[in-house]
């Protein structure tokens, strides 16, 4: 399957990801899948109670999509820590610090192969991690023990540690917030983080795991809702084709996919509008877009970048180039609505995540 053998409406579609707000497939979701091709979906801990339910959702999803001509990521936001999505029976592995501080590069491979293990024979096919911020701030909450710590070094060993775990067990990993949340104290959850540290700061230190982990093979990088004023003007990174040309696609050389962090966050909605935030995501070379709307929104929104596409003000062609790439990412890892999964025995599971926190010192509850 080429870009080109799209249809336009299909094309923009596959660079859609969405989120669920429920446990259940609605009509919005059947819409989406079943009329809007989109390319994939995130789920969270919300929408399911047990590791059966959360089996049943992903199966659900695949046959919905075992019409369309391109299979269907099923991603999720697995770190560890405190951003365990994962059902409740299935115990969570440490952080990302204190795994890295316990065991370094050694014990952060051991855990991230259980990670990718579990989330393969889940169904999953692509992981939000790992978390490639420096931990520049103590007290900054949003990355916080997330990070492998402070010295650039570390986290790119760490980092690419959790990587090449997840991609050997076939799980595509998206390397996280690019060019560094970790340079700002504020979340972009609920505001807006403007990095005020010098640009040659940043090049050298904030993206320099990012550097390592493409020299490295990575296949995907999320790009934060992160403002850098002199050089992302009024727009965040992840809405400024400037920065993702000049430093992501240029500076590095990266051809893999771009993602956008969740543009429902508030550091997108309460300054440029989910209308606004979309269409400039997609003029900004982001090759997938990330989001959680009503029905009526995400129609609307998605029948607007076709318009901008019929009218040329957004090339074809730079969609195909998004398209062939979310292609290719897909065959390289096998994504396939077929796959035969039975999930894991979770009580085995559970014992090889207590030998971890044993390791770290936490206890086995």
């Amino acid at each position: 399957m080429k870009a080109k053998e799209l249809s336009l409406k299909e094309k923009i579609g596959q660079m859609v990801m969405i989120g669920m707000d429920t446990n259940y497939i609605t009509d919005r979701i059947k819409n989406m899948i079943i009329n809007y091709k989109i390319g994939g979906v995130i789920l969270y801990r919300k929408n399911f109670s047990t590791y059966s339910d959360m089996l049943k959702l992903i199966r659900e999803l695949k046959e919905l999509n075992k019409n369309n001509q391109i299979p269907l990521f099923i991603a999720i936001d697995q770190e560890g820590g405190r951003v365990n999505r994962m059902p409740k029976e299935l115990k969570n592995l440490p952080s990302a610090n204190v795994i890295a501080n316990v065991g370094g590069e050694k014990l952060v491979k051991e855990a991230s192969e259980i990670t990718g293990e579990l989330l393969y024979k889940s169904g999953f096919n692509l992981n939000f991690a790992p978390v490639l911020d420096l931990r520049r701030y103590e007290k900054q909450k949003v990355i916080g023990d997330r990070s492998f710590g402070y010295d650039k070094e570390k986290v790119s060993e760490c980092g690419i540690a959790v990587m090449k775990a997840l991609q050997k067990n076939n799980i595509v990993s998206v390397v996280k917030h690019f060019p560094g949340h970790g340079a700002t104290k504020q979340d972009s959850h609920y505001f807006l983080p403007v990095i005020n540290i010098p640009m040659k700061k940043i090049e050298d230190e904030d993206m320099y795991p990012f550097s390592q982990a493409i020299q490295n093979g990575a296949d995907a990088i999320l790009v934060g809702h992160l403002l850098i004023p002199k050089v992302t003007g009024i727009y965040p990174a992840s809405l400024s084709r400037k920065f993702i040309c000049k430093y992501i696609r240029k500076k590095f050389r990266y051809n893999g996919l771009i993602i956008t962090d969740d543009l429902k966050m508030r550091a997108i909605k309460l300054f440029y509008g989910p209308d606004l935030a979309v269409r400039k995501a997609f003029e900004a070379g982001n090759d997938i877009v990330v989001f959680r709307f009503n029905k009526d929104e995400e129609q609307r929104m998605l029948n607007n970048i076709v318009q901008l596409v019929e009218t040329g003000k957004i090339k074809e062609n730079r969609i195909d180039r998004s398209v062939s790439r979310i292609i290719e990412v897909k065959k390289k890892y096998s994504v396939s609505d077929n796959q035969d999964f039975e999930g894991v025995n979770v009580d085995k599971f559970n014992d090889k995540i207590i030998e971890i926190r044993k390791k770290c010192s936490i206890e086995s509850t």
